[in-house]
């Protein structure tokens, strides 16, 4: 899915890698459609200490895992996230949810279709009743984390719906898809297999090339597998936007697993970055992981550091985006450098479709 964009604070001023990205690397379409299983794209793996970067099948990343590691796993499931909405004047949008926040109300996002794609939408006005189908409503209440000067593109909303929200969802909604998928592609596409409780607006799309059988061969070796839950909003955030809050669930036996796995020294392996951001939310300076579950608004830098993992396995991330800032937190900004001119240069893809890489 797309990155969020480069955001500046009063405490930090950051400069994350900066790249020009051909438009032939963003993945346009599932891997299936390109003739792929799921577990086929590729893998890059970055390897501590030096510039030594390896090339494989994601199929074969057991062979760079040991009995032990802990990989944690995010079983957050993306829902049919949009949908078509008309302003009072017949004008046509799109709706996009984004976060449920508490008292049922809702962080979303206002689009505008144009073409094949859609655009932020920044006319909407606090009050507006957008018109959903199946005479559903969406009221835009305030804006969410104050105005722009152009005009708010998130808004907090109150959702009215003739049913629960899965069936709505499941009836008239459809996945959020950014211009660089060409055509729309059905819910499953965007569900990764280990999967269990809808609340994504956009895939946790690291561990979507995993597969049922790849699975039972990394059990099988004595790898571990921890879950916890962080629902993701949209991602496309507006260069002056903060990071907003996401909910988040660390399971007890999940903190349990991560810290005996450090204590042992072996691996623990964050399956993208929305692991990161919960297992940082719940881990002290003593580097304890704890259980919990809540909002996290937490963004992660080179300066602050992270805590909770040694390794990760990510997508390939847009120029200059926050999460590239993450990685560089993990892996350093020499071996991030090496790492993404090795990707560009051997025509890995970008994006939720995409490949993925192994940050050891």
């Amino acid at each position: 899915m797309p990155m969020q964009s480069l955001i500046f604070d009063e405490t930090h001023d950051l400069d994350p890698l900066d790249f020009e990205l051909p438009a032939e690397l963003e993945a346009a379409e599932p891997p299936e459609a390109r003739g792929l299983d799921r577990d086929e794209v590729r893998l890059m793996v970055s390897h501590p200490g030096d510039e030594h970067v390896t090339h494989a099948r994601f199929r074969d990343i057991g062979d760079f895992l040991d009995a032990g590691d802990v990989l944690v796993i995010n079983t957050s499931g993306t829902m049919n996230a949009a949908m078509k909405a008309t302003r009072n004047t017949g004008e046509a949008l799109e709706l996009h949810l984004s976060t449920r926040l508490p008292a049922d109300l809702w962080v979303v996002e206002v689009r505008r279709p144009t073409g094949e794609t859609t655009e932020p939408f920044q006319h909407a006005r606090a009050g507006e009743t957008l018109h959903l189908p199946a005479g559903a409503a969406a009221t835009l209440l305030t804006p969410y984390k104050g105005d722009r000067e152009e005009g708010p593109r998130l808004w907090v909303a109150d959702l009215d719906l003739p049913e629960p929200l899965d069936g709505y969802l499941g009836r008239h909604g459809f996945p959020i898809r950014y211009g660089y998928v060409r055509e729309g592609w059905p819910l499953d596409y965007y569900q990764t297999v280990y999967a269990t409780e809808k609340g994504s607006a956009e895939m946790p799309s690291a561990g979507r090339a995993f597969t049922p059988e790849l699975i039972t061969r990394l059990v099988a070796k004595g790898v571990q597998f921890a879950p916890l839950l962080l629902h993701t909003g949209v991602a496309s955030l507006e260069d002056d936007e903060p990071p907003y809050e996401e909910f988040y669930r660390v399971p007890p036996e999940t903190a349990r697993l991560v810290n005996a796995g450090r204590g042992a020294g072996k691996r623990v392996v964050a399956v993208g970055t929305t692991v990161v951001r919960a297992l940082e939310t719940v881990t002290g300076e003593d580097g304890i992981s704890r259980p919990g579950e809540g909002w996290t608004g937490l963004f992660i830098t080179p300066e602050r550091g992270i805590r909770s993992v040694d390794a990760m396995l990510t997508g390939l991330h847009e120029p200059r985006s926050t999460h590239l800032a993450m990685l560089e937190a993990l892996a350093g900004r020499g071996r991030l450098e090496i790492s993404y001119e090795e990707a560009l240069r051997e025509g890995y893809l970008w994006h939720e479709f995409g490949d993925l890489h192994l940050i050891l």
